[in-house]
């Protein structure tokens, strides 16, 4: 079991900069390819980055490529995810999500509570 605590969300203008956290509760942190999920009002869940258990291997979505950057740090079992140049269609609920692999996937296995993150034009 895994368990998941997100940070770091809040309100920025359009061209500002976000760091979200994930602090990890699993014995497994090592083991666990990690990634977030954003959901925006009236839409589904969809994919932003995903990072494998090693941190060597990435995955991002298409709209966020070049923009963000998730990295994984096994020291505080923590998974970030640096949003930078904002628009306000990253506007969502983000979601960190582990799964029971150490290999990036658009797949995973548990779930955060998520944290809002609202960007303004």
């Amino acid at each position: 079991q895994v368990q998941l605590v997100e940070s770091g969300g809040g309100s920025v203008q359009a061209g500002g900069s976000l760091r979200l956290s994930c602090v990890a509760s699993t014995r497994a942190f090592n083991r666990n390819a990690l990634g977030w999920f954003r959901q925006a009002p009236g839409k589904e869940r969809e994919f932003v980055a995903g990072i494998s258990s090693s941190g060597i291997t990435t995955d991002y979505a298409d709209s966020v490529k070049g923009r963000f950057t998730i990295s994984r740090d096994s020291t505080k079992t923590t998974v970030y995810l640096q949003m930078n140049s904002l628009k306000p269609e990253d506007t969502a609920v983000y979601y960190c999500a582990a799964r029971n692999s150490p290999y990036v996937s658009r797949e995973y296995d548990f779930w955060g509570q998520g944290t809002q993150v609202t960007v303004s034009s």
